[in-house]
């Protein structure tokens, strides 16, 4: 006898879900496995870092162990009450005194500017240039005091122009190293250059470009520096339980919440590459390279597209407003 049609839906529905709890586990086990560990035991006594985003995540993470380490740590924050309260959790746990905190919204150019004079002004070096803060704005439009959208200028234009006033003083510091924090999501994107302003774009959307564009950044900028002692690099620091989504609204949060918990890398293990990539003596020279669990990956054919990260870089000068009295590069 044949079973019926309804006992034959059972085993199709069934068959499913085995399948999505075996996809589910293996997703785990891969997520498990393919976390990279920086293994560098080198100190940083002597050396002076900035991360911005530093209060939670993977900055918080990498603040508490380049503290550790014995840097001097300047976490450079928008939110100065959270800030403060991680920093002295960070000198509990480390009894590292020399871990300041320094207001800093990379969405404003104004904030930008105020960071840098401070910087310049207190600081007599920088080896390491951590660009980590990010905003993944979800929905609705949203336009920066400078007119500019929301998610480019936190990610791409405010790193872009700190980058620029504080350059002098990691050439003044070498062998020195900038850090940026991209994402392999930049492959669902590709910046507009006829667009590099996208304000009707919609903003999950421009978290993607915004990756794609930091990318960009980062290989013209390690092309410019060619020959100074600085180096430039980028990395995929994994998908990472973390405040990224926290723009995400009720109710379609909540299932991003589980997934995040379940199978996603803690900030911890997700502040590997950035760990390695600012320290690591096994990349000691190396520029212009894509990281991801701490071993260099490729990258796709568009990005690496040298003329249009040179047209990029020209019309972000344009947009920050950098003036003929900051440096250049």
């Amino acid at each position: 006898m044949f079973p019926c049609g309804a006992c034959v839906l059972c085993y199709i529905v069934l068959g499913g879900l085995a399948l999505l709890i075996l996809g589910l586990f293996l997703l785990k086990v891969y997520v498990k496995v393919t976390c990279g560990v920086c293994t560098s035991t080198k100190r940083m006594e002597g050396k002076t870092v900035i991360i911005t985003g530093a209060n939670s995540g993977i900055g918080k993470e990498t603040a508490f162990e380049l503290a550790r380490r014995g840097a001097r740590v300047i976490m450079a924050c928008r939110s100065i009450d959270v800030a403060k309260k991680i920093r002295d959790e960070i000198v509990a746990a480390t009894g590292n005194e020399s871990v300041f905190v320094q207001p800093l919204d990379l969405s404003s150019l104004e904030s930008v500017r105020k960071f840098a004079t401070a910087i310049k002004s207190s600081e007599k070096r920088l080896d390491v240039l951590i660009h980590n803060a990010g905003c993944a704005h979800a929905f609705g439009p949203k336009a920066t005091e400078d007119g500019l959208e929301l998610t480019m200028a936190t990610n791409h234009y405010g790193p872009f122009l700190l980058t620029h006033l504080l350059i002098d003083l990691l050439k003044q510091s070498v062998p020195s190293r900038i850090v940026v924090v991209a994402s392999e999501l930049y492959r669902f994107a590709k910046v507009d250059l006829q667009n590099v302003n996208p304000l009707k774009t919609f903003p999950g959307y421009l978290y993607y470009v915004s990756k794609y564009a930091n990318i960009m950044f980062t290989l013209e900028l390690a092309r410019r520096l060619e020959g100074t002692g600085v180096t430039a690099n980028c990395l995929h620091p994994g998908m990472i339980d973390s405040g990224i989504f926290r723009n995400v609204p009720f109710p379609l949060n909540l299932p991003i919440k589980l997934i995040a918990k379940l199978y996603f890398k803690t900030p911890e293990q997700g502040a590997q590459t950035t760990l390695h990539l600012a320290i690591s003596e096994e990349v000691e020279g190396v520029s212009g390279k894509y990281y991801m669990d701490c071993m260099e990956r490729g990258l796709s054919q568009g990005v690496q597209d040298m003329a249009a990260a040179k047209k990029l870089w020209e019309l972000s000068e344009d947009l920050v407003k950098l003036q003929p009295s900051d440096p250049h590069l």
